[in-house]
């Protein structure tokens, strides 16, 4: 368990910051995460890597030459927020473009996706790819829905090298598609993470069995089997990779593969070694020469105790990439030339100039009140309920959604509340609330609430005042915005399943001529009843896809935080009749 903390909800804040602090000779800390500490080279490509806290050394160990120029870094198993990314690309980009990698899980597709589209829009060519290398998360016939695991380092380090040799933005993009292509793993888990601040660990395993094919953000594994021998271990997982072999490999014999048995936070290294001591032999007897084998940990998960193995399949232009130096606070390989330390107005960022006073009508205003109090009242609901929606969240995915939750929910109330000492209308307090909650709190659930009050916001404006048949209009293009962006549809298992009802069910009270706070009322009663029947359903889409029959009889964490928020906004509502 994670014993060393303060408040957990600061806690990848404060290791990032110590992270920086202890690695000054490769890294600059910037707003969401850290860049190199050496000078650029004009028109080279910027690989930006990131994703979730938890995960050390991904990402922020791997920056430094040969390897990342930045990594953005989110809460502990949650994405980092599209201005984070955007932020630390920004920093990183040397005129060449940059090239954003990450795992392909939902919130840092939606993240790196939105960072993507606001740095092109900005004049900065960019690409991003996500890592599809797990294959116990998908058939294959469905490998672009696979998650990234520790092959994440096999493709930053193809990427990067790539970068290094002067490769244009497109061809950097698209030496990690290939190498992504070329690349498995597959895991095993004896216990599983305890976040800061629980008490408890995602998942557990029963004494004398093992989780397999488990994920790195304390998801459980798809499967039990007795706890095997080092040697049994071993031998699970070779064959398992054995079996699915990528295009253009027909037959292990004669081919050359990157090997990583990667520790996932608890197994020490000895055991590691014990391991790859079998692992080595069988790949031998099977024909396949290993090349600058990497055994330790890569890509941890907390306090987990399990191991991955990871094969990346080499041909002479990947190896050449796998080979390659780089110098990175955790990852070290060859000799790089000697660097030249960068002067410290290269890293840096925008902090902009204060904001100016906000324009709006007397009747916005008093709008915009209201929707301050509702946000401090989905704090609260927020706080009160956040240990709930974590233990809720965990039976099938990573538990982090109390935690996400809660920041988010804070950040949106404080930029709220400072928007209104500025005079915001109902419009920009809400624009600034969506953005803070993205912002911070990260993940899916991060980038999919600041779409809701964005989307609110756009409907409401700093002008008019606000009527029961525009706030109705509001929530209904929120819930479309949602479906749009996430891709999630009723029945998936997701928070749509109680958005949608709850917007076509405030929409028809209101039609019908019903007074606001009543029509929230019976809405809010629909979106809870349809919270609770999620718990009948079983996930589609996200983290929990893979564990789908765990999660019956559960419902989901962002259905049901939903509708305890709905609820507290009628109280705001009520007050304001």
């Amino acid at each position: 368990m994670t014993r060393l903390y303060n408040d957990p909800a600061a806690f990848a804040d404060e290791a990032l910051e110590g992270f920086a602090a202890a690695h000054r000779r490769w890294v600059w800390p910037v707003p969401g995460g850290v860049v190199r500490a050496t000078a650029k080279t004009p028109g080279q490509v910027a690989v930006v890597i990131g994703g979730g806290s938890g995960h050390y050394p991904a990402f922020s160990g791997l920056v430094g030459q040969g390897l990342a120029h930045g990594a953005a870094v989110g809460n502990v198993f949650a994405s980092p927020s599209a201005q984070q990314i955007r932020t630390v690309a920004r920093a990183a980009e040397s005129g060449g473009g940059v090239l954003l990698l990450y795992g392909n899980y939902a919130g840092d597709v939606l993240h790196f996706g939105q960072a993507a589209e606001r740095l092109n829009a900005e004049g900065i060519a960019t690409r991003t790819f996500a890592v599809t290398d797990d294959l116990s998360s998908a058939a294959p016939d469905e490998a672009h829905k696979r998650r990234g695991i520790a092959g994440d380092l096999p493709v930053f380090k193809a990427a990067a090298a790539a970068a290094e040799q002067g490769l244009p933005l497109d061809e950097v993009a698209r030496v990690a598609a290939y190498a992504n292509a070329r690349t498995r793993s597959f895991g095993i888990a004896f216990s599983g993470c305890t976040l800061p601040g629980a008490d408890h660990p995602l998942f557990t395993v029963p004494e004398d069995r093992m989780a397999v094919g488990l994920g790195i953000h304390g998801e459980p594994g798809i499967g039990e089997a007795a706890v095997p021998t080092a040697d049994e271990a071993a031998e699970l997982l070779v064959s398992t990779l054995l079996k699915e072999l990528p295009d253009g490999v027909t037959d292990p014999d004669g081919q050359r593969a990157a090997v990583i048995l990667n520790g996932l936070g608890s197994v020490k290294y000895e055991e590691l070694f014990v391991v790859y001591r079998r692992v080595a032999r069988l790949l031998a007897d099977a024909g396949v020469q290993t090349v600058d084998p990497e055994v330790g940990e890569l890509v941890t998960s907390f306090d987990m105790a399990g191991i991955s193995l990871t094969l990346t399949w080499l041909d002479a232009g990947l190896e050449a990439l796998w080979t390659a130096p780089a110098d990175a606070p955790a990852y070290r390989k060859g000799r790089m030339p000697e660097a030249v330390a960068a002067e410290e107005d290269e890293a840096s960022y925008e902090t902009g100039s204060g904001p100016e006073p906000y324009v709006a009508s007397d009747d916005s205003r008093k709008a915009a009140a209201t929707a301050l109090d509702a946000l401090s009242r989905i704090k609260e609901t927020v706080d009160a309920h956040a240990d709930e929606l974590g233990r809720i969240d965990a039976v099938a995915g990573d538990g982090d959604h109390g935690i996400g939750m809660q920041r988010g929910s804070a950040a949106a109330y404080e930029a709220a509340l400072h928007a209104q000492e500025l005079g915001a209308g109902a419009h920009s307090l809400l624009t600034a609330a969506g953005d803070a909650w993205a912002d911070r709190a990260g993940g899916t659930s991060g980038a999919l609430w600041g779409i809701i009050l964005r989307s609110i916001a756009d409907v409401l404006g700093d002008t008019e005042r606000p009527t029961p048949t525009t706030l109705a209009h509001g929530v209904r293009q929120a819930s479309d915005s949602v479906r749009r962006t996430g891709g999630a549809e009723v029945g998936d298992k997701t928070m749509v399943d109680v958005l949608v009802p709850f917007a076509e069910a405030l929409g028809q009270q209101v039609g019908e001529g019903a007074e606001l706070t009543a029509a929230w009322a019976a809405a809010a009663d629909v979106a809870e009843q349809a919270a609770r029947d999620t718990a009948r359903l079983v996930p589609r889409m996200g983290r929990a896809r893979p564990h789908a029959e765990k999660s019956l009889g559960t419902p989901d964490a962002g259905a049901h935080s939903l509708a305890l928020i709905v609820r507290a906004v009628h109280g705001a509502l009520a007050t304001c009749q």
